[in-house]
């Protein structure tokens, strides 16, 4: 089975027959109909898969989705609140390249040399934070115009211009 990557969260109940609304961070409207399964974190650390039986994009970043064996309001609404995420393969179908969360697996490389995998995305209202393992520890990567250089999609790297001592507070 391949990795899992978080998405989103179910936000609400929509309709009568167990439909719920997802907010997720893929950065472009889309539907689910070609994903076999939405999986969605019931306990903590565990998400079940649930198989979607009808999906429609609201907008950018919220979609209707129907799921086997949700199809009451009552059902769905057990479901509010919880993380919703996608195996690998289909969210690298779904995601939108300018995305940010696109950014999940892609190499930091810092004045030429690779300092480590984005391992989360973190999204802030004036700047984007990439999680890495550098030197055993976790190292919070600033992006923004300031520090961004490029994006190489192909080779799936980031090309930063970090600031002095930055990544020495993360030895």
């Amino acid at each position: 089975m391949d990795k899992q990557i978080n998405i989103g969260k179910i936000v609400a109940t929509f309709g009568t027959q167990g439909e719920v609304i997802l907010t997720h961070a893929l950065g472009k409207k889309i539907e689910l109909k070609s994903v076999t399964a939405l999986f969605i974190e019931i306990t903590k650390g565990n998400p079940i898969p649930y198989f979607v039986t009808g999906s429609k994009a609201k907008s950018t970043e919220e979609v209707f989705v129907a799921l086997e064996g949700i199809n009451s309001k009552e059902a769905a609404h057990r479901l509010i609140g919880k993380q919703a995420w996608l195996g690998e393969d289909d969210f690298r179908k779904l995601a939108g390249k300018q995305s940010a969360i696109a950014l999940l697996g892609y190499s930091i490389v810092d004045n030429g040399v690779v300092i480590g995998v984005v391992e989360e995305v973190i999204e802030q209202p004036h700047q984007v934070l990439l999680t890495i393992q550098y030197k055993g520890n976790e190292a919070y990567i600033p992006l923004h115009e300031a520090t961004l250089k490029s994006i190489n999609h192909t080779k799936k790297e980031v090309h930063v211009t970090l600031p002095d001592g930055l990544l020495e507070i993360y030895e």
